[in-house]
């Protein structure tokens, strides 16, 4: 699969995968994802997916996306809170 996603900060490329792994309880980011398809029951290879529909492909996505914007409102709920 391309990585088509840009950051508007691509120096933070490595804090948005340790955000990825956090949000997935995982030790990677690319671990993240292949559990997110397992606990869906979605086939993901480590090598080609071309066979994914849109649909299973956003499915994953869809679940580590808002795990991960879960998180990043606790963290800021956290962040008001110390201030």
């Amino acid at each position: 699969m391309a990585k088509r996603n840009k950051l508007l900060v691509p120096e933070s490329r490595e804090q948005v995968n340790q955000l990825k792994a956090k949000a997935a309880n995982s030790n990677t980011a690319n671990e993240a994802k292949f559990e997110a398809a397992k606990e869906l029951g979605i086939p993901l290879s480590d090598r080609n997916n071309g066979n994914l529909t849109s649909k299973q492909a956003g499915k994953i996505g869809g679940k580590l996306g808002g795990n991960m914007v879960r998180e990043m409102i606790k963290l800021a709920e956290q962040q008001l809170k110390q201030k």
